[in-house]
């Protein structure tokens, strides 16, 4: 039986991935949560949802207190020695994702925290398979094609995000040859394709905050050229994708881009928010550098909900190849929906739920 050690909950991704592996793997004994002392009482709430909707008994889990920034994960000696001879996969997902994070918080968490993970890693005398997440953006302000097998290009970065995810990967790829390690590279992770379900409204939400903070406007222009691909996947694909590809130890060695294989370009997805939120088309267009200067305003970005940094997925055309991912998932079943499909089901559970301001980032 396998014990199972996740970083990162009870974030969204890290959340519904434990119900897919729940749903489809027969050998789990134990799912060790590694949580922040401030998280627990979150973390056991949505514990006791995942364990009702999956059927499943509460005990199955165990949730320990620790944190990724400190030396052995903050996680006390005598629990320490018992997970050393027990944990046989650990996920890690424990990161900032924000993209106007600033370089010290980062380079504390995504570079520190994976850096203590990875030490620790090689406490664990049954360990059988480590996954991490990182990002597909660690490709930074590169464009062109960017192959699965690729990372360290003297590639410049967007943001602070970017640049300590990718940090983090190179000291992950560092010590695959003694650690059985996958890398997953995920787009930018959207709702469910099915039910529109997410947990925050970032990434293309920003452009529905826009839209629904401004509704009084009589046009929404394109922002520039806008052809750059719009790489956004839904977190069912994510999940499911990322449990087969690391299915008894699939994937070892290998990194993979969960993202669009047939992404539409950013002009396009912005012309199909505003027609599926607005019922009109775009009109105009705005420069994404005159754009980003004013939302260096404080007031003004506030106001709308969006960070400046998003703007920047509009100019840089890189094309995310997911040849290893698509071969991979092969005779799975699994694929990737087509954002134009299932996009009205975004902006329903956009339009419910904007209100909830838990489901907002908290822009400086």
């Amino acid at each position: 039986m396998s014990h199972y050690f996740f970083t990162g909950f009870p974030g969204f991704i890290s959340s519904r991935l434990i119900r897919q592996l729940i749903r489809k793997r027969s050998d789990l004994s134990k799912i060790v949560l590694l949580v922040l002392p401030h998280m627990v009482s979150k973390a056991e709430a949505e514990l006791a949802h995942i364990a009702e909707r999956e059927q499943v008994p509460l005990h199955l889990f165990r949730v320990i207190t620790g944190d990724i920034t400190e030396k052995n994960l903050a996680i006390p000696a005598d629990i320490q020695s018992e997970l050393a001879g027990s944990i046989t996969h650990v996920f890690h997902l424990a990161a900032i994702y924000d993209l106007a994070v600033e370089q010290h918080v980062a380079e504390k968490i995504n570079v520190l925290g994976t850096e203590h993970v990875n030490q620790w890693l090689i406490t664990l005398t049954e360990l059988k398979h480590y996954i991490y997440f990182s990002t597909a953006y660690v490709s930074g302000k590169r464009e062109g094609r960017i192959l699965e097998n690729e990372l360290e290009a003297n590639q410049s970065f967007k943001n602070w995000y970017e640049q300590t995810k990718y940090v983090a990967e190179v000291k992950v790829k560092a010590q695959m040859d003694r650690i059985p390690t996958t890398i997953v590279r995920p787009g930018i992770v959207i709702g469910d394709s099915n039910t529109g379900e997410t947990s925050k409204f970032d990434g293309p939400y920003f452009f529905l905050n826009i839209m629904d903070r401004l509704e009084g406007m009589p046009i929404s222009p394109f922002i520039g050229k806008g052809k750059a691909e719009g790489n956004f996947v839904p977190i069912d694909y994510i999940t499911e994708a990322t449990e087969y590809l690391t299915r008894d130890q699939k994937g070892i060695g290998a990194t993979y881009h969960l993202t669009d294989p047939k992404p539409y370009q950013m002009n396009e997805v912005y012309q199909m928010l505003s027609q599926g939120y607005r019922k009109q088309d775009p009109a105009g267009v705005v420069s994404p550098t005159i754009l980003k200067g004013l939302f260096s305003i404080p007031l003004l970005r506030q106001k709308l909900q969006v960070e400046k940094e998003a703007i920047d997925y509009f100019i840089y055309e890189a094309v995310y190849d997911t040849t290893q991912t698509q071969l991979a998932l092969k005779d799975s079943g699994i694929s990737c929906p087509d954002l134009k499909e299932y996009l009205p089901r975004i902006i329903e559970y956009y339009q419910v739920h904007k209100n909830d301001a838990s489901k907002h980032l908290d822009i400086k």
